[in-house]
This record gives structure tokens, C-alpha cells and sequence, in this order.
């Protein structure tokens, strides 16, 4: 079960305060403040369900979630991973008023959960306010975007490269890090097998391009990588 983070986040030191009242007055953002949830959610809590009424954009402070979206047969696909801090939901808020996916904690994340008509409220009264949160909550969709080109474009290993290199510089900031997700997930978000998941970083392993030891994963030769990328 999420957990609240009333007694241990102080609001004053949020980055979504600090972007907010570029465009609000301290007494307008008050009311996004008094309607929100600080909430813990633990590794696999679901924190936006698809299908669901979409009552809530999130703010994610801190942790790894991933866009998780599936078909009326059953199956998985992941669209994006992203890192906090960031505004999350947004097209909900502007396009639809029931969750498109959902979005799932792959490690333990701090996140607030704004309610959706107290910001229709603050935006419909403040035009660049309105401005700067779709451009805010829309940002991650870059992401999912490159990555469907990528799935339409390239063979299993060049889409597998893509996603080491994305993981690097846009999730974990490092060439080093200590995967949040299992190689099956990789697989989702890879639209592929899990085997040719495996046996693709498998060969990258043998080859020096990356190292893997249990989940902590390496890129030893970015440039090999980054070829591989460029023509998979």
C-alpha cells in the first residue's frame, strides 16, 4: 500500500512549487497544495491505472516509473521509463478523462498526486501557466515517440541499443547502473521476445560493448554501442 509523506516532504522545497509560482501567486498555488497527496509508493504499485477515471496528474519526485500499456488480448507493452523529478499525466488532463495507461513504480517513489480540476481551475484563469504545464506534461511523450520509431525501424539489437543508451543518459544520468526492471521488462519495452532479449545482451556482453553483473549494467564502449544504434 502508498504511504503518506505528510510527516517527512516539505512543501516549500518542491521543484513543482517553485515552477508553479513563476505564473501563480503563493495564495493561488495554495490550492493545488491543500487538494494534493503526498504519497510512498513501493516498487510495483500501480499509481495511475488504465481505464481508470482520470482524477489526478502526478508529480513525481523522486524514482523510476514506467508507462505501461495493455491491449485487449492481454499483452504488455511499455511506451516509456522515465525518472523524477517530473510532471506525469498530463494528457489525461488535456485530452481524455480516463487513464490511457498505467503507470507503475519500478522502485520505491515519492510522488504527489494533484488533483485534476484544481489545476483546470488554476489554468483556465492563467493562459502561460496553462502553457508551461503542457509543455511540462507532454515532455516524457519525446521519449515514447523515438522509441516507436525505433521499434518500426530497427532490428531486435538496434532497439535493444537504443534502450541502453535512453536508460543512460535520460533515466539513471550514468553509464553504470543498477537496473530497476527485469530483462522480460526490457522485453516489453523492446517489443520483442524475451529470449532474443537475452541472447541479444548476451553478445554485447561477450563482445565488450556493455557488462553485466546480476542487474547492474555497464557500457563499456559507447561509441560500439552508439554504432550499433545508429545502424540496428
Amino acid at each position: 500500500m502508498s504511504d503518506s509523506l505528510h510527516s517527512r516532504y516539505d512543501c516549500n522545497h518542491c521543484t513543482f512549487r517553485e515552477l508553479s509560482c513563476l505564473h501563480l501567486a503563493a495564495e493561488e498555488f495554495e490550492l493545488v497544495r491543500r487538494t494534493s497527496q503526498q504519497l510512498l509508493f513501493r516498487k510495483g504499485e500501480i499509481i495511475l491505472k488504465q481505464g481508470a477515471k482520470a482524477s489526478n496528474l502526478v508529480y513525481l519526485h523522486k524514482g523510476i516509473v514506467k508507462f505501461n500499456f495493455e491491449n485487449e488480448s492481454g499483452k504488455s507493452v511499455i511506451l516509456t521509463i522515465v525518472s523524477g523529478p517530473i510532471l506525469l499525466g498530463g494528457a489525461n488532463l488535456f485530452f481524455k478523462e480516463i487513464n490511457l495507461f498505467s503507470l507503475i513504480a519500478l522502485e520505491d517513489c515519492e510522488a504527489c498526486l494533484i488533483d485534476s480540476k484544481a489545476m483546470k481551475r488554476l489554468l483556465s484563469n492563467n493562459g502561460k501557466y496553462a502553457i508551461t504545464m503542457f509543455e511540462e506534461s507532454t515532455e516524457m511523450f519525446k521519449s515514447a515517440i523515438f522509441n516507436f520509431i525505433s521499434l518500426a525501424h530497427k532490428q531486435v539489437h538496434g532497439r535493444v541499443a537504443d534502450i541502453i543508451l535512453y536508460l543512460a543518459s535520460e533515466v539513471y544520468k550514468s553509464n553504470k547502473f543498477t537496473l530497476s526492471f527485469t530483462k522480460k521488462e526490457i522485453a516489453e519495452f523492446a517489443a520483442c521476445s524475451h529470449e532474443n532479449v537475452i541472447t541479444t545482451l548476451s553478445k554485447m556482453n561477450k563482445e565488450g560493448i556493455i557488462s553485466i553483473e546480476g542487474k547492474v549494467l555497464e557500457i563499456k564502449d559507447p561509441a560500439r554501442l552508439l554504432e550499433i544504434s545508429r545502424h540496428g
